[in-house]
Formats: structure tokens, sequence, C-alpha cells
């Protein structure tokens, strides 16, 4: 079988990529239940088309990040169940077409693949073509990006080293950008991967039973070349195996796994990955709207090299996802962990779950005694909301209830400079803090249909005068978000009415920070952020 598998500079500062987190476990969601069983999801997070491998004892995972920076998020767990954001493998965007915000670019579904004790990684850009990036260590450093093909609509990359040295690719088609859809096709690279060396072999056609069909990865086992890939749809879908003696084909087809009986929605694209004990498991995604993609685990079998995802309960070699489930056998108990939310901003580098809407300025942030330091940026001209604003800082929400308290002092220089936190989508909400000509208002401000230009609506504001402000974010089941404030951190007050979340273009919504400024000058205010933290309701 055909193994399914150090700094970056960042807006100003170091980020830091590790394997090891020393921070707490997150208090809204742990898939470990610490009895030996598993909950899913495994990340309750927005990390849409998975991808895994393992290399010795270690899994690493990625997912796509579109056209948030840094992008290609790499994650690290022991045991299948325990993850933890080590970094990212993209430090900008390979063009200065994404210094603006461009919704739905960017980094689409990628393969992460181990080969000559290298790291492959395999992404699409739907409007540039498949690229290319490598690394002999996970943290990196990783190489600048390589176009191996161009083209649009060119999508979901994954190679495979043949047992007699050729190497090939399997990819999808993006109907948006290519006008064909619903089809597999199978390229041969050069020796080194670098480089496509043939024409397209269309090896499978979904159109008739397996419409959208998409996000292939391509594998080898017992003699068989396997094709997973998921179709009908992210949220209506089910998981397509396809299988051949030939890589060309013809392939054989199954359909390995649906919802079922269950509540997991797709169940949508993902990755095989094997345990040194020789067990077999699936992670994939779920599209839960304002939530995201989120990650699940299912066990997987081999019946009559077939295999079988989640819970066959009817032995129709076709299962359903599981919620609940035995951990993988690793052989040894580990740590409960997750990916971070909260942050205390003590470091020298940003902690790895923030992310900007596009590629970043230098002078956007620095770390500053312990403390965040924002300086605010000129809004983009004519906008009349903040779906463009490329300098939001913000991370997925990490559950489907939790609360996001900050503390920030702010120093404005100019009236309407703002700054704040936010929750964002195509639909977003704001507690802000504003520089009138009379002093500093606290304001709410809320936005339906920004993706399609539609203005704010704001209120008339509360004046202040504390040093210090909270400003909090409750987020309950559905994603309805109420927005509340306080001058001491013990009283807080609610303001403006409630947001339910919604996704953005292919992402789950965001909660995160802002600092921005209406007018153009050769100096800006600035808010300094104390902390950001993450607790239950």
């Amino acid at each position: 079988m055909q193994l399914p598998g150090k700094l970056l500079l960042f807006c100003g500062f170091t980020l830091a990529v590790t394997l090891a987190s020393a921070q707490p476990a997150s208090p809204v969601w742990k898939a470990d239940n610490g009895d030996g069983t598993y909950k899913n999801p495994v990340i309750n997070a927005d990390y849409s088309d998975p991808d895994a491998i393992r290399v010795g004892n270690d899994y690493y995972m990625i997912s796509s990040s579109f056209n948030h920076v840094p992008g290609l998020p790499i994650l690290h767990s022991k045991d299948l169940v325990n993850w933890t954001l080590a970094g990212h493998a993209l430090k900008r965007l390979p063009s200065t077409h994404f210094d603006s915000v461009r919704h739905g670019g960017g980094v689409w579904a990628p393969a992460i693949r181990f080969h000559n004790n290298e790291f492959y990684i395999y992404y699409p850009d739907p409007d540039f073509g498949i690229y290319l990036i490598k690394a002999k260590s996970i943290t990196g450093p990783w190489s600048e990006p390589l176009l191996v093909e161009s083209g649009k609509g060119l999508i979901d990359p994954c190679p495979l080293w043949d047992d007699d040295g050729k190497v090939y690719l399997v990819h999808a088609y993006a109907g948006s950008r290519a006008g064909i859809k619903s089809i597999i096709v199978i390229k041969e690279l050069n020796k080194e991967g670098t480089r496509v060396i043939s024409d397209a072999v269309m090896v499978y056609d979904g159109h008739e039973k397996d419409p959208t069909i998409e996000g292939p990865k391509l594998y080898k086992r017992n003699g068989y070349y396997y094709i997973f890939a998921p179709a009908g749809g992210v949220s209506t879908g089910w998981q397509t195996v396809l299988r051949s003696k030939h890589i060309y084909g013809p392939y054989e087809r199954k359909v390995v796994m649906d919802q079922g009986t269950t509540t997991i929605n797709g169940p949508h694209q993902g990755a095989w990955v094997s345990t040194p004990s020789g067990e077999d498991w699936f992670l994939h995604f779920q599209d839960k709207e304002a939530y995201g993609r989120v990650v699940h685990l299912q066990p997987m079998k081999w019946i009559n090299d077939w295999p079988v995802i989640g819970m066959d309960k009817d032995g129709d070699g076709k299962g359903e996802p599981v919620m609940t489930f035995k951990k993988p056998n690793t052989g040894k108990t580990f740590p409960v962990q997750t990916p971070a939310d909260s942050d205390e901003f003590n470091n020298r580098y940003l902690s790895p779950q923030w992310q900007w809407q596009a590629n970043p300025s230098p002078y956007w942030a620095f770390p500053a005694n312990e403390k965040l330091r924002l300086f605010s940026a000129p809004l983009p001209a004519n906008d009349k909301n903040y779906w463009n604003v490329p300098n939001l800082l913000m991370q997925k929400f990490p559950a489907d209830e939790f609360m996001v308290t900050t503390k920030l002092s702010y120093t404005p220089r100019l009236e309407n400079e703002s700054a704040g936190l936010i929750i964002f989508g195509a639909d977003y909400a704001v507690i802000s803090l504003v520089r009138k000509k009379d002093g500093v208002y606290l304001s709410h401000s809320k936005c339906v249909n920004a993706d399609k230009g539609k203005e704010e609506t704001k209120s008339e504001g509360i004046k202040v005068t504390a040093a210090d402000m909270y400003l909090r974010v409750t987020v309950t089941a559905g994603g309805v978000c109420q927005f509340s404030y306080s001058e001491n951190g013990n009283t807080y007050t609610p303001i403006g009415d409630k947001l339910v979340a919604k996704p953005g273009r292919w992402v789950g919504a965001k909660v995160g920070l802002f600092c921005t400024r209406t007018e153009k000058t050769n100096d800006a205010g600035y808010a300094d952020v104390d902390w950001f933290r993450v607790e239950k309701n």
C-alpha cells in the first residue's frame, strides 16, 4: 500500500510552527471522551477538504484555506482524535492578485504526500492552475509554489508514485471556471512530480450516477488503483470509490458511505489513513453551514478489496457515519488536545489560528509588551461594508456554542477610526469603538447580505471614557450571536440586535478583530488587544 502518506515571516513578526502545543485544550469542544472512545466531529471547526497521511507514528492533515492568509493549515495528531494546529505551509498567496480580498478564490482542496523523505503538497487555485510546494520537514521551510500545470478550473489534485517509477496526477474540474464538471481525469507527471507531461485521460464520467464528483484521492493497494471521490454535492452527497487494475481504467464503481439514518449530511471529501497496528480510518468533512465544514473520523475496513467506511449495519458494503466509536489503536494514550482558539498575545509571534482575508501588509499588526497592537488601515474605497476589508484578523468558529471576550484599549488619531470585535460572513455584525469629534463611542453595526453590497445599519453609539473596554459575543445553537460590553470586566450589557451567523463563500463564519479608518494619512491610530478568550457560555 502506498501510504496516504520552521519559521514563517508573517505580517512584521514570526509565525511559529511547532508540533506540540502548550496551550490547554479548548473548553468548548473535545473529541476525546477520556474513556477510550471519541465523538465526532473530531475537529468541530472549518477545516474543509481534509487530506491526511501518516509518517511513522505521526499523522498530518491539511485543508483548503481559500483566500485566507496564511494558507494551507497543517494539523498534527498522534492518534487521529486529538489534533493541534501546527502552522501553515503558505505564508502568502503567490500573486499580488491576492493583495485584495478574493472570496472563494485561492487554495482549494489540496493533497499531501510523503515521498523520498520529502513532504509534497499539491494544491489547486481554480483561477490559475495546480501548484506544488515541498519541504524536508513538516515544519518547513516550504518551497515557493511551483505551477505544475496552468489552467482555469483544474481542481482537487492528488499524486501517486507508482511501483514502476511513473508518477500520476488525478484531478477534477470546477464548472464555474472550466465550463465542465463531474469528470475525473488522470495525467502523467515527470519523475520529479513538478510538471505534467501527458494529455488528460478521462477515467470516469459521473454525470449519470455521481453528479458533481470531485475531490479525488488516488491510492494503490493489492494491485488495484483506487480513486476515492465524493459525489452528489457538498451537503447532500455520498462517498464513491472507483477501482481498476490499470491506471487509466476501466474503473468499477461502488458507493461505500452515505448519510444513511444519521444526521451527518454529505458526508464529503476526505482521506484514507492506516495505523501502525494495521487499522484503517477515513477522515472527511460535514458541511454545517455557518459553522463551516467540520472534520469527522470514521472506521474503515476492506472487504473483497473494497473499502467500507463507517458502520455497515445491513452488510451491503455501504457504511454510514458514526457519532461515537472506540479510538484508534495506537498502543499509547495521548493527552487531550485541540486546535488553539484563545490567545493571551504573550508571544513574539501570532498564534496559528489567526488569518487575514488577503495577503497582509507588514504594518497591520505587531506584538508589543504582551499585547497585540493593531494599527488602523484604510477601508477599500467606495465599499459600503466590511465584506472586502483585507485586514480583518479572524479565526474559525470552534464549536456550536461558545463565548468570546476580548480586552482592548483604543488610541485613535483620526475621526471615524474604529476598532473592535466582529462575527463575519455573508451577514455580519460588529461591536466597535469609534472616534467622533467629541470623543470615543461604543457602537453596534450589522449588515445583512454584505456579499451583495448592502450597507450596514449602525446604532447611534454610547460615549465611553474607560481606558480599557471588554467586548463580548455569545454564540448559541444555530449560530445566534449576541454582543455585549463591559467597562470593568465583570458586568456586561447587551448591545444591538442578535445576528444569525451565515457562512462566507465556501467557508464558515469567523470571529475576530479589526482596526480600520476612512482616511489615508501618514500615521494611524491603534488598538492594543490584551487577550482574546474562548469560553463556555
